[in-house]
């Protein structure tokens, strides 16, 4: 996995955190929280979109999330466990998968530029 790759993951990390605040924030410093990390999460989320394509890269960021948020939910915040869950949290997680795996990677604009002179 390259490192642009792993931004999206980190994106997609802090969406879990950020989504977690807008439900369950209730103080001032946990919305503190959860606005750097809406901040740090689409800041990421750009940078990563602009060497990847941006398509390829909101799907696996908003698939990231999703399934992030669904476990959190089941683990820390008394949601209740359904297999169903998890087997849909794995059938998305394959689809994210599938679009990375048939997803070319775009060269940097640098490449590209150095390419036409």
């Amino acid at each position: 996995m390259n490192r642009t790759w792993m931004l999206v993951v980190v994106a997609a990390v802090f969406e879990v955190g950020w989504v977690a605040g807008l439900k369950h924030a209730d103080d001032v410093l946990t919305w503190a929280f959860t606005i750097v990390a809406i901040v740090i999460s689409f800041g990421v989320l750009m940078h990563a979109s602009k060497k990847l394509p941006a398509s390829t890269v909101y799907a696996v960021f908003v698939g990231l999330g999703t399934a992030g948020t669904v476990t959190s939910e089941m683990l820390f915040f008394g949601e209740p466990f359904r297999w169903s869950k998890v087997a849909l949290i794995v059938l998305l997680l394959c689809g994210i998968v599938g679009l990375k795996l048939v997803s070319a990677e775009q060269p940097d604009r640098a490449d590209r530029e150095g390419d036409a002179a």
